[in-house]
C-alpha cells in the first residue's frame, strides 16, 4: 500500500503530470483551416504542426501551455488544464499584427499600417499551389509591379534570369536576406530586351524552400538602405521552423506544339528539329514534349535551447532544354538547360535573456547549357571537315554563388537594440563553350573550349542601433547605424584557343597586326594597294579566331578591381496623433572610386478610419555604377538579322571608349514620391498606390558605333549615362476570402499599371541614332510594360482544393534589326522605323492547380501554367533572339504541365 501511494504521488507531482492527447484545428477569422501551423508546449522542445486541413494531437501534461504561430498570423497561446480538445483561430497578422523588417525599424509596425507599399508573400502557400520551381517565377505571378523573363540568344543572361520592379533595371531594387544587404551577380547584361546593360542580384540562387516570406518594399529606399534601392527593396526572411519536416517533389514539361506559319526546314508545329552536333548532342527529336524538369526539395529545423533554432534546407533541381522554332540563323532557339544543388540555413544561438548570435548563408550550384547561333557550312566561321553541315555551338556555365552572414544581436536594460554583423557573398561565373571550333586552327581546332569567366565578391559590415520610445508623444522610434562596403570585380581568361587568332602556320597571329590597311580596312601590302604575296599570305587567319558562339576572355581583358564605401544613417518615426505618422530618414554615402552622395526620405500616413489608411512618401534616390558596368569588356559576335558582326564591348575607362566621346560613368540620381491608400473591412482587403519615379544619368549600353580603326572589330559598344527617364504608375492589391457552402473560396487581383518615357537621350556631340537610336530606346521601354493584372481564384473543401489563375500581359514594341537597314530600302526614317517595329498584342495566358490531401502527411497536386498553350505574336527573321519571338514577359515556352507531392512530418 505504501508503494502504491507513494507511486501516487510521484505521479501527481509537479513536473511529472500524467500525459494526454491534446487535439483540435487551427483555423483563420474566416474559418479556414491553416496547414502548417507550428505548436509548440511552452519551454520545451515538445511540438508538432497542423496537416493540411489545420488539424494536429500532441502528447501533453495538464499544466502545459501550447503556443500556436504562423507567419502572417498573431502567436496565440493556450492553457492546456483538463481540455482535450483545443480549436484554436488565429488573427491575421500580416494586416494586423505582423512585424515587418523592411521598410519600417519600428517593431510595432504591420503591412497596412506603413506610410509606403509592402507585400507579405507567403512562400510556403504559393509553392504548394503552382508549378514554378524559381523565385522569380514565384513573384512574377504573385507581386504586382515584379517582372521577369527567360532570356534565349543572350549568351550569358540565358542562364541568370533578369528580373525588375516597376520596370526599372534589375540592378535598380535592391536584395536583402533576414535584413542583410545580398551581393550581385557578376553577369552584366548586352543582349536581350529588359536588363540591357544592367547587372542584377541572382534571385534563383536562393531555394524557395529555404524562405519563410517574401517582403517587397515597392518604393524609393536608398536614403534607408543605400545604392540599388531606387525602384525598392526585396527581402527574403528565411525559415525559423523547428521540429517538424516538410519536402516537395516537383515534375513537370512544356509542350513542344508551337502553332505558327513555320517555314519548312527550321520547325514544324510539333518542335521537330534536324541537326545533331559532333559531339551527340542532338538539338532535335520528333517529340511532343520537352524541357521536363524535377525539384526535390527537403527542410527541417532543430530547437537550440528555449528560443533558439537551426533550420536548413537542400534543393536539387534538373531541368532540360526547351527547344521552339528558330530561324535557319538560330536552330536552338529555346531555354537553357538546368542542374543545381543548393543548400542554405539559418541558425539563432540564445546566449543570455537579451541576446542572440545569429549566423545564415548557404551554397549554390549550377551547371546550365544553352545553345548559341547556328554556323552555317559555307561561311568562314566553320570548318567542314569538322562540322560538313554547320554547327550550333552550345554556350554552357558552371555558376556559383556562396554566402555566409554572422552577427551579434542583443537589448540593453534601456530599451536600445543593438545589431552587429559581417554579411560576405560571391559570385563566380565560369564558360565552357561545346560543340564549337576556332575557325582560325582549322583541322586542328578542339570542338571544346575553356572560355574563362568573371566574379563579384562583396563583403558589407553594419552596425545598427535603434529604440522605440512609447512614452514619447503616441510613439516614436529612433534608428541610426553605419555600413562599410567591399566590392571585387574578377574577369579570368580561359585556355588560349577560346580567345587566340591563329596564322596560317598555326600560330598565334601577331605580324596581322602590322599589315597596312586601306579605308576600308581590307589588308594591303602597302599605300599603292599592291597585291599580297603568298609568304605575307601566311600569315593572315585562315578564319574568325576564338571559340564560335562566344569567345573566351583573353589575357586582355583581364580586371581585379575593388572598391569600398562607408555609410551613415538616421530614420525616425513619429506618431504624432493614434492617427497621423510621419517618418524620416537621411544617408550619406562616400564611394572610393567616385564621390559622396547624400540622401534624403520623407513619408506619412494618415488613418482615416480604423479600417482605412492614406499614405505618402517623397524621396531622392541614387544607384552607384557597378564595377561591372566600369570594367567589363569583351569581343563578342553579335548577330544583325542572321549576319555575323564581330563587335567589341570596350570598359568605361579605357582610352578607346574616351576616343569614341564617351565619359566616365557617374552616378545615377532619382526623385520618388507616392500616394496610395490601404482598406481592411471584413475579409476584404486592398492597397492601391500610385507613384512616379524620375532618373537622371541612366546607365545604358550604347548602340553599335563603327570601328574600322580597331583591329578584327567592326561595331564597338559602351556603358554610359544615357538617358534620363520619368516612370508614372499604379500598383493595385485586392483579395477576399468567404464561406461558400462547405468550403472557402479566397480571391485576389494584383495588378501594375506602368509608364514609362524616355525625357532626354545624353549624346552631347554624338549622333543620337548610334548613340541611343530608336531601336535602344524600345529595349529600354519594353523592360517596363504597360500593364500586369493577375486574377488568383481558390476554392477548398475537405481534403481537395482548385485554384485558378488568369494572367493578362499588355502589348509590348520592339524594334528589330531592320533598323540597321539603309534607310533608301524604306522610303524615310519613319517608314523604316514603322517597318522595324514589331508589336507583341495583349495576351491572356490561364493557370490551373488541383490538390488532393491523400493523408495527413502528403499531399499530391497537380494542374498547368498556360494551360491552353499561348504564346507571343510571331515575327519576322530581324528579331534579336532569332526565334520567332522576343524575350517578353509572358515568355515563348508554352503550356506547361506539371505534378507536385507535398511532405509533411
Amino acid at each position: 500500500m505504501n508503494k502504491i501511494l507513494l507511486i501516487f504521488t510521484f505521479l501527481c507531482a509537479p513536473g511529472f503530470l500524467m500525459a494526454q492527447q491534446v487535439t483540435g484545428t487551427v483555423t483563420d477569422n474566416t474559418g479556414v483551416p491553416l496547414p502548417g501551423v507550428n505548436i509548440f508546449e511552452k519551454n520545451t522542445n515538445n511540438g508538432t504542426t497542423t496537416d493540411f486541413d489545420g488539424n494536429y494531437a500532441i502528447n501533453v501534461s495538464e499544466a502545459a501551455t501550447l503556443v500556436f504561430s504562423y507567419v502572417g498570423f498573431e502567436e496565440n497561446e493556450e492553457v492546456v488544464g483538463s481540455r482535450t480538445t483545443i480549436n484554436v483561430t488565429l488573427a491575421d497578422g500580416v494586416s494586423l499584427g505582423e512585424i515587418q523588417l523592411t521598410g519600417s525599424r519600428n517593431p510595432n509596425r504591420t503591412a497596412t499600417d506603413t506610410p509606403v507599399a509592402i507585400d507579405v508573400i507567403d512562400v510556403s502557400s504559393v509553392t504548394t499551389q503552382t508549378g514554378r520551381i524559381e523565385v522569380n517565377e514565384l513573384l512574377q505571378y504573385a507581386a504586382p509591379s515584379f517582372n521577369a523573363n527567360k532570356q534565349s540568344g543572350s549568351d550569358g543572361a540565358d542562364h541568370i534570369d533578369p528580373a525588375s520592379l516597376r520596370g526599372l533595371g534589375p540592378d535598380q531594387t535592391l536584395v536583402l536576406i533576414n535584413g542583410k544587404r545580398r551581393h550581385q551577380s557578376s553577369l552584366i547584361n548586352i543582349f536581350g530586351t529588359r536588363g540591357r546593360g544592367n547587372t542584377g542580384t541572382d534571385l534563383n540562387a536562393i531555394p524557395a524552400s529555404a524562405i519563410k516570406r517574401i517582403e517587397i518594399l515597392r518604393d524609393g529606399a536608398s536614403a534607408q538602405y543605400g545604392s540599388d534601392a531606387i525602384a525598392g527593396v526585396i527581402n527574403l526572411v528565411l525559415n525559423d521552423d523547428v521540429g517538424n519536416f516538410t519536402g516537395n517533389i516537383n515534375y513537370g514539361f512544356y509542350n513542344t506544339n508551337a502553332e505558327g506559319d513555320f517555314p519548312e526546314g527550321t520547325a514544324n508545329t510539333d518542335g521537330n528539329r534536324l541537326d545533331t552536333e559532333r559531339d551527340g548532342n542532338q538539338i532535335g527529336d520528333d517529340k511532343s514534349f520537352d524541357g521536363g524538369s524535377v525539384k526535390v526539395t527537403a527542410n527541417y529545423g532543430v530547437a537550440i535551447g528555449e528560443e533558439g533554432f537551426a533550420n536548413f534546407t537542400t534543393e536539387y533541381i534538373s531541368k532540360n532544354k526547351t527547344l521552339r522554332p528558330g530561324f535557319d540563323f538560330r536552330r536552338g532557339f529555346g531555354e537553357a538547360a538546368i542542374d543545381g544543388f543548393n543548400f542554405f540555413g539559418n541558425v539563432a544561438v540564445p546566449l543570455t535573456d537579451n541576446s542572440e548570435f545569429y549566423a545564415f548563408g548557404g551554397r549554390n550550384y549550377r551547371d546550365t547549357d544553352a545553345y548559341a547561333f547556328t554556323r552555317d557550312s559555307a561561311t568562314d566561321r566553320n570548318v567542314t571537315s569538322i562540322y560538313p553541315d554547320g554547327f550550333t555551338p552550345r554556350i554552357t556555365s558552371i555558376i556559383t554563388d556562396n554566402s555566409v552572414a554572422a552577427g551579434f544581436r542583443t537589448e540593453t536594460e534601456s530599451g536600445w537594440k543593438i545589431d552587429v554583423s559581417n554579411t560576405w557573398g560571391k559570385n563566380f561565373f565560369h564558360y565552357y563553350i561545346k560543340g564549337t571550333l576556332n575557325a582560325s586552327l582549322q583541322d586542328n581546332s578542339p570542338t571544346n573550349f575553356d572560355a574563362g569567366g568573371h566574379s563579384l565578391s562583396q563583403n558589407t559590415v553594419n552596425l545598427d542601433f535603434s529604440k522605440y520610445y512609447e512614452d514619447i508623444l503616441e510613439g516614436v522610434n529612433f534608428a541610426f547605424g553605419a555600413e562599410y562596403k567591399t566590392e571585387n570585380f574578377v574577369i579570368f581568361a580561359g585556355e588560349e584557343g577560346s580567345y587566340a587568332t591563329y596564322d596560317g602556320t598555326g600560330n598565334i597571329n601577331t605580324a596581322y597586326d602590322d599589315i597596312v590597311r586601306n579605308e576600308s580596312g581590307d589588308p594591303i601590302l602597302d599605300e599603292n594597294e599592291d597585291p599580297i604575296p603568298t609568304p605575307i599570305t601566311a600569315l593572315l587567319p585562315a578564319g574568325p579566331g576564338g571559340s564560335q558562339g562566344f569567345p573566351g576572355y583573353g589575357p586582355a581583358n583581364e580586371v581585379d578591381r575593388s572598391r569600398s564605401n562607408v555609410s551613415f544613417y538616421v530614420d525616425g518615426e513619429f506618431d504624432l496623433t493614434d492617427r497621423f505618422l510621419v517618418a524620416a530618414a537621411a544617408r550619406f554615402e562616400d564611394y572610393s572610386d567616385f564621390g559622396s552622395t547624400l540622401n534624403g526620405k520623407l513619408a506619412a500616413r494618415y488613418k482615416v478610419t480604423d479600417a482605412v489608411n492614406v499614405r505618402g512618401s517623397v524621396s531622392t534616390g541614387f544607384r552607384a555604377p557597378s564595377l561591372a558596368q566600369i570594367y567589363y569588356n569583351l569581343k563578342f559576335t553579335n548577330f544583325v538579322g542572321g549576319e555575323a558582326v564581330e563587335s567589341l564591348l570596350s570598359p568605361n575607362n579605357s582610352p578607346v571608349t574616351a576616343s569614341f566621346g564617351i565619359g566616365p560613368l557617374q552616378e545615377e540620381t532619382a526623385f520618388n514620391a507616392s500616394l496610395g491608400f490601404t482598406a481592411n473591412v471584413g475579409s476584404f482587403t486592398a492597397t492601391v498606390d500610385g507613384y512616379y519615379i524620375d532618373i537622371q544619368d541612366r546607365i545604358v549600353l550604347t548602340g553599335n558605333f563603327d570601328a574600322p580603326q580597331i583591329e578584327n572589330v567592326e561595331a564597338a559598344q559602351f556603358f554610359a549615362n544615357g538617358a534620363d527617364t520619368e516612370t508614372v504608375g499604379l500598383d493595385i492589391v485586392l483579395s477576399h476570402k468567404t464561406q461558400l457552402g462547405e468550403g472557402t473560396f479566397t480571391s485576389s487581383l494584383i495588378g501594375n499599371i506602368n509608364n514609362m518615357t524616355i525625357t532626354d537621350v545624353k549624346n552631347g556631340v554624338l549622333d543620337e541614332q548610334t548613340f541611343f537610336g530608336e531601336r535602344d530606346k524600345a529595349f529600354l521601354l519594353a523592360s517596363a510594360p504597360d500593364s500586369k493584372f493577375i486574377l488568383n481564384l481558390n476554392y477548398d473543401i475537405n481534403k481537395f482544393n482548385v485554384a485558378l489563375g488568369i494572367n493578362r500581359f499588355s502589348e509590348v514594341e520592339l524594334l528589330d534589326f531592320q533598323t540597321f537597314e539603309d534607310v533608301a530600302d524604306y522610303g524615310s526614317f519613319e517608314n523604316q522605323i514603322a517597318a522595324a517595329t514589331d508589336t507583341y498584342s495583349p495576351k491572356i495566358t490561364t493557370d490551373l492547380n488541383l490538390g488532393y490531401e491523400l493523408t495527413d502527411n502528403l499531399k499530391l497536386n497537380i494542374g498547368s501554367n498556360n494551360l491552353f498553350n499561348v504564346y507571343p505574336d510571331q515575327q519576322d527573321d530581324f528579331v534579336e533572339g532569332g526565334g520567332y519571338w522576343d524575350s517578353v514577359q509572358m515568355g515563348f515556352g508554352g503550356a506547361y504541365y506539371y505534378a507536385k507531392l507535398n511532405i509533411q512530418f
